[in-house]
């Protein structure tokens, strides 16, 4: 078996060609990398034909009115990713080296994740170690997946459909939904209201709602209730979301715990049912192949004893 200092393509490969080729899947086609890039539009496609002449295989389909990446690119495009991933840590963890324990913690998040049990680990690692450093994004629940799949990411907060490939899971906390209007919908402040009278309504939801999706119970309730087919707007942020509500563009289902404090300030108002509500599982997700610094070892390690000692029923917010 060859060492992997042995093998000729490490050696004979231009990694710029894997960091133009990325652009070039991530915006699209050759003239918006090339204009992403700064670089002329011959420049980018010489660079792509270097790189499918190196594997002796197609990357990319493409003609004046089509691109679309081939399944070897794809699994290029994926691979590639890593590969940026890891070495982008190699600042964070040669940074972390020392005995204080210190470094980057870099954090994707689905934009309605609000946890009291991971907010309180967070502050308690945040006291603990000052000198560490943090950075959150807030992205739909498919991109976390990526993120923490590609090494972008220390650790992620979603909603899943299925167990993602390679990485693993813990239920986080779990969350019920329920429908709101916003102060304009002819339902709004009334006590009174039967399910039957949300027939025919416009609604609002995240892009994950769907009959297969991880919103799926919403998907199905509001099938029962006979609101209209099709979502009049969504987003995958949960302000989004809100503000549509809230502008009655429709009917939208949040988190009931995420909503209290609005239908306290008579922002929104709760709709039919009231019991049996969907219940829906916010997982936390890490890549067990990433080389973690100092910082994201022990927030981990907190998080994870946390979940061990403290049972689903205490994070289930009602």
């Amino acid at each position: 078996m060859l060492k992997k200092y042995e093998q000729r393509l490490p050696w004979q490969l231009d990694w710029n060609l894997l960091r133009t080729f990325m652009v070039v899947v991530d915006e699209g086609g050759i003239t918006p990398a090339a204009n992403f890039l700064g670089l002329k539009q011959p420049t980018i496609s010489a660079a792509l034909k270097r790189l499918e002449d190196s594997f002796g295989r197609k990357l990319v389909n493409r003609s004046p009115n089509h691109f679309s990446v081939t399944p070897l690119g794809q699994v290029l495009y994926a691979e590639a990713c890593t590969v940026f991933g890891t070495i982008s840590q190699l600042p964070n963890l040669m940074s972390g080296m020392d005995d204080q324990v210190t470094g980057h913690i870099s954090i994707a998040v689905a934009s309605h994740v609000v946890s009291k049990h991971f907010d309180a680990v967070l502050e308690q690692f945040n006291a603990a170690h000052p000198q560490v450093t943090y950075s959150i994004s807030t992205i739909d629940s498919a991109e976390v997946v990526a993120h923490v799949q590609q090494n972008r990411a220390t650790l992620g907060i979603c909603l899943l459909q299925e167990p993602p490939l390679r990485l693993e899971t813990q239920i986080l906390y779990r969350e019920y939904f329920g429908f709101y209007c916003g102060p304009k919908h002819r339902l709004f402040g009334r006590d009174d209201i039967r399910m039957a009278e949300l027939k025919g309504e416009n609604a609002v939801s995240f892009q994950t709602d769907e009959m297969n999706g991880p919103l799926f119970g919403v998907a199905g309730l509001r099938q029962q209730a006979g609101m209209k087919p099709g979502l009049k707007g969504v987003s995958s942020s949960l302000p989004e979301v809100r503000r549509m509500i809230i502008s009655n563009i429709g009917i939208g289902a949040l988190p009931v715990h995420v909503a209290q404090r609005d239908v306290a300030n008579g922002l929104l108002w709760q709709l039919p049912p009231y019991s049996n509500l969907p219940a829906v599982d916010i997982y936390l997700i890490t890549n067990p192949k990433r080389t973690k610094n100092s910082a994201e070892a022990g927030l981990l390690q907190n998080l994870t004893t946390t979940l061990s000692q403290t049972p689903l029923s205490d994070r289930t917010y009602r």
